[in-house]
């Protein structure tokens, strides 16, 4: 067994409206799946993706109205990145930032890779990283509608970053339990501080590394607005997943068994920092119970829940994502 790469990002925001028209008008990507958050039918669960949301492109949130500040600290995933296509790429995300007033570092290296660090309007921490080098996972494909040139559009998840205080459990876990190994390593643009360390699973790559940053100066963070929930990593089908469920159970950690999002199976656990780790199969995908075509325009509801679609319906704010057409 051997895990593929990020499967997905799962991060939270207090307006599902105003998150919508971020992603989508300015970053470009595609919402692949309008949703309900299965744990809360009360609240949306966005996905935002490449063309076919293909696993290892989804960024999803789900919505807390009245979610609080992040007080960012250790125990956290602390930088969720997204793929471009090349260097070139990013010097057109440097102007489109700049012109719209999003709050960004402009063009730096990190590991060897052009980036651009930014945040979105609730303070998401994100990094857009160059695959000009990139020999791993390959990324997915923009979607032809996009409000960004196919060339320059994001085209799947990056490296997921940890801040940890004691980093020898997490990378235990990562190592021992989730084949993962070390494949490098950069310097913290913090001083005083342990370089950043590189994991990578499978191809490898930008679709397929974990980053542990050790920090001894941070209290431990309080997630809210701008947090993310959990990352996932991909997982072939439901055959293999069992079997990881099982590794988890010989390995004596606590995790959440099978469980059936319709659109894959999952399993969750936690590491020992408190971080929550989702496995989850690549299929059976997005187009499940919509036409390729159009994708995220309505509110899809798993079978589970489709009987209380007024119901759901009534307690949610309205959200039009329909496409116009032409």
């Amino acid at each position: 067994m051997e895990l593929k790469g990020i499967h997905h990002v799962s991060a939270l925001t207090a307006n599902a409206k105003h998150n919508y028209d971020f992603y989508t008008h300015i970053l470009g990507m595609r919402l692949v799946k309008k949703t309900i958050n299965q744990d809360d039918p009360s609240v949306y669960h966005l996905f935002y993706a490449d063309e076919a949301g293909n696993p290892g492109t989804d960024l999803t949130f789900f919505e807390i109205p009245h979610a609080g500040t992040t007080y960012q600290g250790v125990g956290s995933i602390s930088g969720t990145s997204l793929r471009v296509s090349s260097d070139d790429a990013l010097e057109f995300w440097n102007h489109r930032f700049s012109e719209f007033d999003i709050d960004h570092d402009g063009i730096t290296e990190q590991g060897g890779r052009k980036v651009i660090h930014f945040r979105d309007p609730e303070g998401q921490r994100l990094t857009l990283v160059s695959d000009e080098t990139n020999i791993g996972v390959k990324g997915g494909k923009t979607w032809v509608h996009s409000s960004v040139p196919a060339d320059m559009g994001v085209i799947g998840l990056g490296p997921t970053k940890l801040t940890v205080k004691n980093p020898t459990p997490t990378i235990a876990v990562l190592t021992e339990i989730l084949t993962f190994e070390q494949t490098g390593s950069y310097s913290s643009i913090v001083d005083g501080q342990d370089d950043i360390l590189v994991f990578s699973t499978g191809e490898g790559g930008t679709g397929a590394e974990v980053h542990i940053e050790t920090r001894d100066d941070l209290p431990k963070e309080r997630p809210g607005r701008g947090s993310v929930h959990h990352v996932a990593f991909r997982v072939e089908n439901e055959e293999e997943l069992a079997a990881w469920k099982d590794r988890l159970v010989a390995a004596r950690i606590p995790n959440s068994g099978l469980v059936d999002r319709f659109y894959f199976k999952s399993l969750y656990f936690r590491e020992p920092n408190g971080i929550l780790f989702e496995l989850a199969t690549d299929g059976p995908g997005f187009a499940t119970d919509e036409d390729s075509d159009h994708l995220g325009e309505s509110l899809a509801l798993p079978p589970l829940f489709e009987d209380r679609r007024t119901e759901i319906e009534a307690r949610l704010k309205p959200l039009d994502t329909k496409r116009p057409r032409d």
